[in-house]
């Protein structure tokens, strides 16, 4: 790469990085910053664990939005110095180590810009996600434990922490259904675009004839419910089953009636959480995951009475929108915005930022459109 196609990148680089700096409110974050150290300091901070446990994790977070933001500004300073130096001087080694600095550089800031993206109402929210097995047999089972396990291999990736609320395991092979949790800011934000119904196409390991078998698997993605949400659950409203865990466990989580069951009696919804050993802390689980599920039905009947007065009668985004093929060739495809690879087993292992990124690109374009 020529130092004139350097410099052009470089100059566009730091328009797009002043860009997020102006969207992410530098000065607002130093003085957040301050204030959650001051927080973080009170001798009494952990009389209220709940409360110091999100002071901790917002200092956390701010801290390392503002590292990163301003490393990457470093960064850029100082390959734009390096390139003056090595042009001045005639330094064709020097040239080379620029051009591999600017294509990490990019990468970089396009994943900042990305995050720029997240502005919804809960996007900065951890998420909660839950993983069903439709149509496809043993094939859909195993599929959905695939899926699982792809989630929670990019939030270890990432260095997010992760818990299981639930599991429901097939007779033959993989889950019925999953719940779990990724705890880390904008995590909703980020996994929202995974919403919808997954397709897998490959040949049967569970077909005595070896045939291609199709089958799908539905991710829902949603807000965890803080506080200040006011969803209410009055307790005539509920009714709570007790239960002994199932599948694979601890020696005492399969002994004891400690998994949990609630049906929310006005709208049917039923979830359960068999993860802890203690049935109190189930219950408060299920009613996180409950409360969750119930705030979205509200933002999607709000949600519902917005277009009926715009007239819209657009379809879900989120449905089929991603392709799993396996034979008779390989690839993986996003069916909103067309990105696609050709090597499953990356993505299977946690790689999915790339998707997530497109994702998120086609859904603001979407919402700019209307």
């Amino acid at each position: 790469m020529s130092v004139l196609d350097l410099r052009d990148d470089l100059k566009s680089l730091d328009s797009t990085l002043s860009s997020v700096e102006s969207v992410v409110d530098l000065p607002k974050l130093r003085a957040e910053l301050g204030e959650l150290n001051a927080q973080a300091a009170a001798p009494d901070l952990w009389n209220d664990q709940e409360r110091a446990q999100k002071v901790t994790t917002r200092l956390s977070f701010v801290k390392g939005e503002l590292e990163q933001v301003e490393h990457l500004r470093q960064r850029l300073d100082d390959a734009k110095v390096l390139l003056e130096l090595a042009e001045a001087e005639l330094d064709e080694g020097t040239v080379k180590e620029v051009s591999t600095e600017v294509t990490q550089l990019r990468k970089a800031v396009q994943e900042l810009e990305v995050r720029t993206l997240l502005s919804g109402p809960y996007d900065s929210r951890e998420a909660l996600i839950t993983i069903r097995a439709e149509a496809g047999g043993a094939d859909a089972s195993d599929f959905s434990e695939m899926l699982m396990r792809m989630y929670l291999r990019w939030a270890e990736r990432h260095g997010y922490s992760s818990e299981v609320y639930d599991i429901s395991y097939a007779e033959e092979a993989g889950i019925k259904s999953a719940t779990f949790a990724i705890k880390a800011p904008y995590a909703y934000g980020t996994l929202s675009v995974e919403h919808g119904t997954h397709r897998m196409v490959r040949i049967s390991a569970y077909d005595n004839q070896g045939r291609r078998q199709t089958s799908f698997a539905g991710v829902e993605v949603l807000p965890v419910v803080e506080q200040d949400d006011h969803v209410d659950i009055p307790e005539n409203d509920i009714r709570v089953d007790v239960f002994r865990s199932s599948g694979p466990g601890g020696q005492s989580v399969n002994t004891t009636d400690s998994a949990v069951r609630i049906t929310h009696i006005p709208t049917g919804i039923v979830v359960s959480c068999q993860n802890e050993k203690s049935q109190l802390q189930n219950r408060a689980a299920a009613m996180r995951v409950l409360q969750a599920r119930l705030l979205e039905r509200q933002l999607q009947e709000q949600k519902a009475e917005m277009d009926a007065l715009k007239g819209e009668q657009a379809g879900s985004w989120g449905n089929q929108m991603r392709s799993y093929v396996l034979h008779p060739y390989q690839m993986i495809k996003d069916l909103r915005t067309g990105y696609e690879v050709g090597n499953p087993d990356p993505v299977f292992d946690g790689e999915i930022d790339e998707f997530l990124e497109a994702g998120i690109r086609w859904r603001k374009q979407q919402e700019q459109s209307v």
